[in-house]
């Protein structure tokens, strides 16, 4: 691998993990805001998702300029593409953490989350961060074995999707139909978070292994 592709490589890699790191706090922010109808916290996850999408250009604009200046081959050119995947999984996390606080601000200064339903979306936002924080833990440490555990950990969330739904059809619902549908776009915006982390793995899989993973419980790399 040539010098200079490896540095401009490893200096993309620390910008995808400060990345990640916006992107942990914005869920973990836009989960305090929806719990707590805490309209600040609310307005600074949706103002800073700006701050993902400039490292979403910025990444975008160095890996073009690899792929141009040093016309990588076989596995360089393997791992920007999959470079490229990566910050958009990231960049469509953030704007679905934006989406809750949203939700949260639409609603403050009710609490758009009910009781019943506010710890499933705190435990959601554990599972998230978790996930997040493997996926590029993965990456830096190019372990396509942990990467493979991330379909595993996307189950803990289907399944609190799964009780939700179950909650929602329940008769001892009693908060109406507008915040029955606020819980089913939420649940679906963690659920979808999720999902952008296994795809994260699926792209650090493929590049240490040079395969995508198959199956129902990965999408599809490229």
């Amino acid at each position: 691998m040539r010098e200079s592709y490896h540095d401009e490589l490893n200096a993309t890699t620390e910008q995808i993990v400060t990345m990640a790191g916006l992107v942990r706090t914005a869920v973990r922010d836009a989960t305090e805001a929806l719990v707590g109808a805490d309209l600040t916290t609310a307005e600074r996850v949706i103002s800073d998702d700006a701050k993902v999408d400039a490292l979403n250009d910025e990444i975008e604009q160095r890996s073009f300029q690899l792929l141009a200046r040093q016309a990588p081959v076989a596995g360089e050119l393997r791992t920007v593409v999959a470079v490229l995947r990566m910050t958009y999984e990231l960049s469509r996390m953030g704007d679905l953490a934006a989406h809750v606080a949203k939700i949260a601000r639409l609603r403050y200064p009710e609490v758009a989350a009910p009781e019943p339903v506010a710890r499933q979306f705190e435990q959601m936002a554990t599972i998230a961060d978790s996930m997040i924080a493997t996926a590029i833990s993965t990456l830096e440490d190019r372990d396509a074995d942990a990467a493979r555990d991330l379909a595993s950990q996307d189950s803990s969330m289907d399944e609190l999707r799964r009780e939700q739904f179950r909650m929602l059809l329940g008769d001892d619902w009693t908060y109406g139909v507008e915040k029955a549908v606020d819980t089913a776009l939420l649940g679906r915006y963690y659920e979808r978070i999720a999902d952008h982390a296994v795809a994260v793995g699926s792209r650090v899989i493929y590049i240490v292994t040079g395969e995508a993973p198959e199956g129902e419980d990965w999408p599809k790399a490229f």
